[in-house]
């Protein structure tokens, strides 16, 4: 199986069509920090500073590698107001709203199970 910035491999695609939607969503939320930036845009757009802002152990590099890589697969969109200084909007789009739902199951599952591994570790 091939998984890069070119795609996947036709054959993978055509021959392995469920885990090709799993590859293909994996693909798109790789990323460390991906999911944390899609779960603080959920409720509302963000400009680049409250992005920093909320995750402050985040570079600016990383952060804007991240966002790139996020509006390039459509997820999230970059809206920019010409006004000085320039002030930059992100928010998700129809794609990346049909997300949150994985993101609100992961949750429920760390609450349910990441949780009891961290007290049964107390």
């Amino acid at each position: 199986m091939r998984v890069c910035m070119d795609g996947f491999q036709r054959e993978f695609i055509d021959e392995q069509q469920d885990m090709y939607a799993i590859a293909f969503s994996q693909n798109i939320l790789s990323g460390r920090w991906k999911y944390f930036i899609l779960w603080y845009l959920k409720a509302e757009k963000r400009r680049y500073s409250e992005i920093k802002n909320y995750l402050q152990d985040l570079s600016q590099g990383s952060l804007t590698k991240q966002l790139r890589e996020l509006e390039h697969d459509g997820v999230i969109k970059r809206d920019v107001y010409p006004v000085v200084p320039p002030k930059v909007e992100y928010s998700l789009t129809e794609k990346g709203k049909a997300l949150i739902p994985v993101l609100d199951m992961m949750e429920i599952f760390g609450k349910e199970y990441g949780v009891q591994k961290v007290n049964t570790h107390l």
